[in-house]
């Protein structure tokens, strides 16, 4: 990180919108993630595929 610092020569590494876009994007997932506790009583193959993915896509914009 202190090598991209200087080089870069920006203390920013990210905006301040990308900071809240990526803040806002985590919120939004994370509120649709909670099926992903509910594989026990017995979810049908679309359902559990979708909150499968939605949970690793969760960590896109966390970097």
């Amino acid at each position: 990180s202190h090598i991209c610092l200087s080089i870069s020569a920006n203390f920013d590494a990210f905006g301040f919108y990308g900071l809240l876009f990526a803040m806002f994007s985590i919120v939004c997932l994370g509120s649709s993630v909670w099926g992903h506790h509910m594989f026990t009583v017995g979810l049908d193959v679309k359902t559990a595929v979708f909150f499968s993915s939605v949970t690793m896509i969760i960590g896109v914009p966390t970097g």
